[in-house]
């Protein structure tokens, strides 16, 4: 089973995101990432997940988002995590304020690898449990306790 928590160093993750729109949230998010040594271009990296967004939102649901995108502005996969605990408008598909968000960051050439990543963190995210967790998380060992759990 995927590890998830090898795409997630310690210095990408927010409990405390302080934007109050869509594309504010995605920029922070975009920030976190770009402290990532994956990432080898911010800008264009906060390009195409802005443009994948437009296409259709990745707000799932449950206080849940992934935005995400393929692009040569990534050398390696990584994901990002933040959380606002007030919640967002994300034009979620159940309509309701997102919570949770994880960029999902791949390079062009990556064919199944983020299908694979995105698959396991739906499947993660659909726990009630774990996104309660999640939540409630205070260190970066808890939500990687999340990610790298099989329920």
């Amino acid at each position: 089973m995927i590890k998830l928590s090898r795409f997630c160093e310690d210095d990408v993750i927010s409990f405390n995101l302080k934007g109050q729109t869509k594309d504010q949230i995605i920029g922070e998010l975009v920030d976190l990432a770009a402290n990532s040594q994956m990432v080898k271009n911010k800008d264009e990296l906060l390009k195409a997940v802005l443009e994948r967004e437009k296409l259709v939102t990745t707000g799932v649901g449950y206080g849940v988002a992934f935005p995400h995108a393929k692009t040569r502005a990534v050398k390696g996969i990584v994901i990002a995590f933040g959380r606002k605990n007030e919640g967002v408008d994300f034009d979620a598909m159940d309509r309701k304020p997102v919570n949770l968000f994880f960029l999902i960051a791949a390079p062009e050439d990556a064919i199944g690898a983020h299908l694979n990543v995105m698959a396991k963190l739906s499947y993660l995210m659909k726990s009630e449990k774990n996104r309660q967790k999640l939540m409630k998380a205070k260190y970066k060992e808890d939500l990687i306790e999340v990610l790298d759990s099989n329920e």
